[in-house]
This record gives C-alpha cells, sequence and structure tokens, in this order.
C-alpha cells in the first residue's frame, strides 16, 4: 500500500480542515503530561464560553465499588422524567476530562431532548483497564438506580461517546447486552475506537491531523499499561454481537480508526443489529471538536440528536 505524504492528506481534506494538516497528537511518554495540561487548558476555556440556552447543567459524584469517586456532569434537555444517555468522552484513554466533549454534552442534550450524564473516568497509563469502564460502568448502573431522583426514564436508557469514549460506550452496550449492565436502547458511536488490530486505514493513515497510527499504538499501549490486553477490553472481539441495541456509528475518511468503526457496522447489521453508519468525507478524528461551529459539525449534531430521538420513540 502506498502511503500517503502530507501534502496528499492536504488535497483530500476540506478546505476548512487544511490549516491543521500538520497538527499531531502526541501520546509519548515524554509529553504526555505536557498534551494533557494543554488540552485541558483550550477545552476548559471553551467550556466557560459555551451557550446553554435551553440545558440546564450540574455535576454529582458517584462511588464505584472500590470506593472511587466518579465525578458526573449532568446536562437536562428536556423535562423530567427524560430519557438519558451516559456519555464517555475522547482522549485516547489518556486525556480529557469533563470540559474535553462539553460542546458535545450540550448539543446532544438539547438536540436529542434528553439528559446527558458525562463520565469524567479514570485515566491510563496511571489507571489501566478496567478502570475506565468501571467508571463508566457505575455511572450506568447509578442513573438506572436512582432514575426517579434524577428524574430519568429508565426505560430509556442509551450509551455515547466520542474516539476512547465511544469504545467505552461499546463495551457497555454489550456489557447490558449479555445481562452484566441495566438495559440500554441504543449506542452512539462517534470515531471510536473498537480494535487494537492493524486495517488498512492504520497502515495508510500515519500522518494524519487529529490522530494518526502512532498515536493508535501508544494509545492502546497505555490502555493496557504495556501488557496484553484480554477480549474483554477491546469492543470488536465480542461474539455474538446479535442481542446488542441499535447503533448509529460516525467516523471520518482520513482517519486510522475508519475501518474499524465501518466493519464494526457491518457485523451489527449481519448479526440483524439495526446500525446505521456515515463516513464524513475529507475530515478528520476530531473535526467536530476542532471546529464544532462548522458547517459539517452541526451536519452531525443534528444526526446524532435526531438518532437519539428516534431511538427513544420505539
Amino acid at each position: 500500500m502506498n502511503v500517503p505524504e502530507p501534502a496528499d492528506i492536504a488535497e483530500r481534506l476540506e478546505p476548512e480542515l487544511r490549516h491543521l494538516v500538520a497538527a499531531r497528537t502526541d501520546l509519548s511518554p515524554p509529553v504526555l503530561g505536557a498534551v494533557r495540561d494543554s488540552l485541558n487548558q483550550r477545552r476548559g476555556d471553551t467550556a466557560r464560553t459555551a451557550d446553554l440556552v435551553g440545558v440546564e447543567v450540574e455535576q454529582r459524584d458517584v462511588t464505584v465499588s472500590d470506593g472511587h469517586t466518579v465525578t458526573v456532569r449532568i446536562y437536562r434537555g428536556g423535562p423530567p422524567p427524560s430519557p438519558a444517555v451516559i456519555y464517555c468522552h475522547s482522549g485516547a484513554f489518556v486525556l480529557g476530562n469533563l470540559d474535553t466533549d462539553h460542546r458535545q454534552c450540550i448539543e446532544l442534550a438539547r438536540r436529542g431532548r434528553a439528559m446527558v450524564l458525562s463520565v469524567d473516568y479514570r485515566l491510563a497509563p496511571e489507571h489501566p483497564y478496567p478502570a475506565a469502564l468501571d467508571d463508566a460502568a457505575a455511572v450506568l448502573g447509578w442513573a438506572a438506580r436512582c432514575a426517579a431522583e434524577l428524574g430519568i426514564d429508565a426505560t430509556s436508557l442509551a450509551v455515547a461517546g466520542s474516539s476512547a469514549g465511544a469504545g467505552l460506550a461499546a463495551r457497555l452496550a454489550q456489557l447490558s447486552a449479555a445481562g452484566e449492565a441495566p438495559p440500554v436502547v441504543f449506542q452512539l458511536l462517534h470515531q471510536p475506537v473498537l480494535d487494537d488490530r492493524p486495517t488498512p486505514s492504520k497502515e495508510e493513515f500515519t500522518a494524519t491531523p487529529g490522530f494518526d497510527a502512532e498515536a493508535v499504538e501508544w494509545m492502546w499501549r497505555h490502555y493496557g499499561a504495556g501488557a496484553t490486553l484480554p477480549d474483554d477490553a477491546v469492543p470488536a472481539r465480542a461474539e455474538p454481537l446479535r442481542s446488542l441495541p441499535a447503533a448509529l456509528i460516525t467516523c471520518s475518511e482520513l482517519d486510522p480508526l475508519r475501518d474499524e468503526a465501518i466493519d464494526y457496522a457491518l457485523r451489527l447489521m449481519w448479526a440483524g443489529v439495526a446500525a446505521e453508519v456515515h463516513v464524513f468525507a475529507g475530515t478528520c478524528h476530531g473535526f467536530d471538536s476542532l471546529l464544532p461551529d462548522w458547517e459539517l459539525s452541526s451536519r452531525l449534531f443534528d444526526m446524532q440528536g435526531a438518532a437519539l430521538r428516534r431511538a427513544f420513540l420505539r
């Protein structure tokens, strides 16, 4: 396979994204702390100026079985009892906090007319698998258990996430289908991290903005603390898939994670699961965070909101 040069990537990107062609996500240990601090500052600044019209926001703490406390930011976009979405933020399992996908959570709550519960899960490599999944599962269990108190319709729970967070959401859906977590009616996976095995898109996109193949390798290495991950940590290894909830899977054309998203959507459909998949041509990983006010980002938010509304009406 011929690996595209940066100039080729620039030509394939939408014009609005071409100024980002040289941007990289470096997850190597020497710079990981600095990358975290930089991302947290940028997203924190953005979160403080976000438009909250139509959405009420509050924070709660949830205790995990091992005594650890997880902070949850709640976005109320509809009157109680409302459907609820357990949301896991992006960040390659090693970056991010509740500000990382603040805009995305507002859009989901507002356009989906739902409550969104964003999970501040523990990060690798300090807290490798299964810490993040344990935190997300604890919040899902808490939402179901305390539905009346929170103003949630316990029959209308969904899971959602972006990038690594979408991988956690996919595992929550699998746990739910296996009877190991409360019932979930829908899964919304954006640019999901689903498979640690090679794919053509990982081989091709070694120099793409937002995320590239080297960052993917570091991500999985951190998540497993340098050890081989068990099948339970990798959503794409799950079998069978026929009992999973319906899904909307969205991804970017110029993203090393593209093929695993498409493959997972196909496997869901082959298993008889209602699944919609959309590839945003000419975009790179994280385009909706890099340019949240862009036309294609708004189209993504519309698509996600409409999918949630349909799912909660079933």
